[in-house]
């Protein structure tokens, strides 16, 4: 796994130098490739069978996450080494449907507007830009659960039944009680306090800045900082950092509490649950799970949340838009590709008329013979469209710096959210504060 990352990250640099060379070099022998630009490696297999379909070239130029915005920014405003394809991530997909980097799908030939009843609702409205022109679609869905371990349930919570388990936590009450079962038996209910900011964004679904430009801080992001606080001083949790190394571990095993500070030292906890999306399944706990393969679940917790997820369109400046709207289409509503590959990956679809012909097929030996798919897309359809906003990333950010404050004893609940506030300032002079 190492060396296909490192050979990866190789053939993203090389990739990357000849999107950035000259314009000489950029369009030097090119008239026959189609070129694609993504942060993530999921288009490769789809492009394969784009080419083979098309007898064309596709040229996929892969960028790290961190690295994306500002690498794509300045060839898409001076179209130099510019792709003809390139894909959005929800942390900053909200900065680009507005500007003039994405053909508007919505016009001829492509009138995208008309396949809004073919997706979830807030897949679809996530590509339009403020007048609500289609600038992007996505072939997936990313509704989150909380995958839990089915033998500590069983041992713990007496049943490991994905409908039982979901009704107690459906509630922060019910998440609390299992917290104190678990802990009296040896187990951390969650890896670190960080797993539950999704139901606190989820909960309350609105918007952080609304058309006024105020900024919205719901009951529910309040309530964040103290249910956050009451699962460090009740230690309900493994003290595992979200993408640390302990955090990983504990998908497979025993984990050290507060491992990171404490060492080798450090008692020993198994970690109930997780809190992730969809392609959380595939891209990280069957990654780092191998003696707990076949003992996960997945439920729901106190309300619906999403993270994540990839939307692609047409660069405005493309010469090869025919081309390009044919790639865009076989992967957003292409219906034998799209089920297809959702066989293939098990990636939960946005659209409805492929989803609504195979989610009663699904069985994931992963989670010993559990429909997730199914799970998901029922997720899915209780997610508010419209809450996203080009603020969300940087906000988040500040909200959960200022949690961990409150958590670690560092500030109180009320100075935590007037530094909080005041850093929101700091960011966004034009946002009004609450009164």
């Amino acid at each position: 796994m190492k060396k296909w990352i490192v050979l990866s990250l190789m053939l993203a640099l090389l990739l990357i130098g000849t999107a950035c060379s000259s314009e000489t070099d950029a369009t030097s022998g090119d008239d026959d490739v189609l070129k694609v630009w993504s942060f993530t490696d999921e288009l490769k297999e789809p492009i394969k069978t784009f080419e083979e379909k098309n007898g064309v070239k596709v040229e996929l130029t892969i960028v790290p996450i961190a690295d994306y915005p500002t690498k794509l920014k300045p060839v898409l405003e001076s179209g130099v080494g510019a792709p003809d394809v390139f894909t959005g991530e929800i942390a900053f997909l909200k900065q680009w449907t507005d500007r003039d980097y994405w053909e508007n799908l919505s016009a001829e030939p492509y009138n995208a507007e008309s396949l809004s009843g073919d997706y979830v609702d807030y897949v679809f409205d996530l590509g339009k830009d403020s007048e609500g022109n289609v600038k992007a679609l996505s072939w997936q869905t990313t509704p989150g659960g909380i995958f839990y371990r089915r033998s500590i349930a069983e041992e713990v919570l007496g049943t490991d039944d994905p409908n039982e388990i979901g009704e107690m936590m459906s509630s922060w009450d019910g998440v609390f009680e299992a917290g104190e079962k678990l802990k009296q038996a040896g187990y951390s209910l969650f890896p670190d306090e960080g797993a539950i900011r999704w139901f606190a964004k989820g909960e309350d679904p609105q918007p952080w800045v609304n058309e006024n430009n105020e900024l919205i801080m719901t009951d529910a992001k309040l309530d964040y900082f103290d249910h956050a606080k009451k699962l460090r001083d009740n230690e309900y949790t493994a003290f595992a950092p979200e993408w640390s190394p302990s955090w990983i571990s504990g998908m497979d095993g025993p984990v050290g509490v507060n491992e990171e500070e404490a060492g080798e030292s450090a008692e020993k906890t198994e970690v109930f649950a997780y809190a992730l999306p969809t392609w959380g399944l595939h891209s990280v706990l069957k990654l780092n799970a191998e003696n707990t393969v076949g003992d996960w679940a997945v439920t729901n917790g106190p309300s619906p949340y999403f993270w994540g997820g990839t939307w692609l369109g047409i660069y405005s400046g493309s010469e090869k838009k025919d081309l390009a709207w044919d790639f865009v289409q076989m992967m957003t509503h292409d219906e034998e590709f799209l089920t297809d590959w959702a066989k293939e990956t098990g990636d939960v679809l946005s659209y409805l008329p492929v989803t609504e012909k195979i989610k009663g097929d699904f069985s994931e030996p992963f989670l010993d013979g559990q429909n997730n798919y199914e799970f998901f897309l029922e997720q899915a359809e209780s997610i508010e469209p419209g809450i996203v906003t080009e603020y969300d990333q940087q906000i988040d950010t500040l909200l959960g710096g200022q949690v961990i404050e409150y958590v670690d004893g560092k500030k109180s609940k009320e100075e935590a959210i007037e530094e909080f506030y005041k850093q929101v300032q700091n960011a966004y002079p034009e946002i009004k504060l609450p009164q």
